[in-house]
């Protein structure tokens, strides 16, 4: 497993599929169905940025990802 997973390119993946819901264009949709596809967006991107701004280790078999959830002001 550790020659077949690189888990940069896994988090890169991850960012890129954050910047591509930034990018993403509204279709042409209205009233409930639109803020379904708004809110549906929001969520895509949150959970690509934090698994994309992950610290991966693959120990034993064992993949981690550390995320940090303290914003800017991180006390060590």
């Amino acid at each position: 497993m550790n020659d077949e997973l690189d888990i940069d390119v896994m988090l890169q993946r991850f960012q890129d599929r954050a910047a591509a819901v930034k990018k993403r264009n509204l279709p042409p949709v209205g009233g409930e169905e639109r803020r379904l596809f708004i809110e549906q967006a929001q969520q895509d991107y949150l959970d690509y940025a934090i698994i994309g701004d992950a610290k991966g280790s693959l120990i034993d078999g064992i993949l981690r990802l550390e995320i940090d959830l303290r914003g800017e002001n991180k006390e060590s």
